[in-house]
């Protein structure tokens, strides 16, 4: 199920945003007061990354991160115009709530200035912390205080062309290293400029690599199903569900495949613990049964709309799919079907400040303006592509270089509105 097969055409967003209280910009928002707030959008709070029902327009569910960022996930929608049309709205609807209690969104991919508290009580997030805190400080990183645009995008038929599940999950790889580069948005972590762009994609790659690694050389070509299924049993095992009140701690050095061979004694492993295990999985694109695009960076305002057209025309379109082809050809050297790790890491670096990276994302973007082109695009959407792309990527910048050029205005009220609709 993790690669079911179709043609292409459905896409969704999820937006994760970091909360601001208006009045207190460097202070937590408590989690009982956002969730007060919520209460009427969701039919009752989003705690403790529960999946209530919606109460916006066009469907999107609200639930909240460890660390109480707020996620917003759309229902699949018939494309790229559909997608971004109703998350606006139902965005508009949350924001303005928001307003009202004086609370904003950011759109940053790392809180630049606060080192946030977990405030969800689940025994999955305690398993999580316990078991990433013997490997670094990035697991508490990246769940407390990092925030994304994830766009949601069918597999792909079982067919051989550009629009079959293998080549797609080729180019979807392909692209990974362009879209952490274009939209990086994370350079500052407690108020200090950490020396990357996207120090959210640089705390990935730390956290676990046995669950966020890429697939790397040509011993995963072929079969992408059977190279995922090899890498989900080999990753640690994160947690083990148990009977309230027990925790969900799991013993330590132990895979998934280990548990399976009789490696954990405590009980046996079900098809219900192999589903949890595989949500616990981060690589940078998660197979659900479609593809989770898990690399880009929170952007400002409504510069989420730019990656999820972008991505969504690049992939589902298939003169823009060739075009993305041929323009990540140079970040798969020596005739590998993925971008090596090293390539990666120059992204969330350098962003465009990378040659090779800067000349793929110009042509990718050109792609995509051409099947942008059509009638059925409405012209806003275009211009917020054209316009970021005049902005940033012709010019060698991403969003995080606004960041560090303003450090100070970040999170200043007064300059708000520059973040906001």
């Amino acid at each position: 199920m993790c690669f079911k097969t179709g043609p292409p055409g459905s896409a969704g967003v999820e937006l994760e945003w970091l909360v601001m209280d208006r009045a207190e910009p460097r202070r937590p928002v408590p989690m009982e007061r956002l969730d007060a707030v919520l209460e009427p959008l969701t039919g009752h709070a989003a705690r403790n990354g529960g999946r209530p029902g919606s109460g916006l327009p066009c469907g999107t569910v609200l639930t909240r991160e460890p660390g109480g960022q707020l996620e917003l996930s759309t229902p699949p929608a018939a494309g790229a115009v559909a997608c971004v049309a109703g998350a606006a709205t139902d965005l508009e609807v949350v924001r303005r709530t928001l307003h009202e209690d004086g609370l904003h969104l950011l759109g940053y991919g790392l809180e630049p200035f606060r080192d946030p508290p977990r405030v969800l009580d689940h025994p999955r997030y305690a398993a999580m912390e316990a078991y990433l805190d013997r490997i670094g400080p990035w697991g508490r990183m990246m769940m407390r205080a990092t925030a994304a645009v994830q766009v949601n995008l069918d597999a792909g038929t079982d067919g051989d062309g550009i629009d079959g599940y293998r080549a797609r999950w080729q180019l979807v790889h392909r692209l990974g290293p362009v879209l952490v580069a274009a939209f990086a948005n994370s350079p500052l972590w407690q108020g200090r400029p950490t020396g990357w762009r996207s120090t959210r994609q640089a705390v990935w790659e730390r956290l676990d690599p046995s669950r966020t690694r890429p697939p790397q050389g040509r011993e995963a070509n072929g079969d992408p199903a059977a190279a995922f299924a090899r890498s989900a049993l080999g990753a640690g095992l994160l947690c083990l569900r148990r009977n309230p009140p027990a925790d969900w701690t799991a013993p330590p050095g132990h895979s998934f495949a280990s548990w399976l061979d009789g490696g954990v004694t405590e009980r046996r492993p079900t098809i219900g613990d192999l589903d949890y295990h595989l949500s616990t999985l981060f690589p940078p694109v998660r197979p659900r049964g479609w593809l989770e695009m898990r690399m880009i960076d929170a952007q400002p305002g409504d510069g989420w709309m730019v990656p999820a057209l972008l991505a969504t025309v690049l992939m589902d379109d298939p003169r823009a799919a060739e075009a993305a082809w041929a323009a990540t050809e140079p970040l798969c050297p020596n005739g590998s079907p993925y971008p090596p790790q090293a390539v990666w890491s120059r992204a969330a670096r350098l962003g465009p400040g990378a040659p090779e990276l800067a000349k793929a994302a110009l042509d990718c973007f050109a792609a995509a303006d051409t099947a942008l082109s059509g009638p059925d695009v409405p012209a806003p959407m275009r211009r917020a592509v054209s316009s970021f792309a005049e902005r940033y990527t012709e010019r060698g910048r991403c969003p995080a270089d606004d960041l560090l050029d303003d450090r100070d205005g970040a999170c200043r009220p007064d300059r708000l509105e520059g973040t906001s609709r």
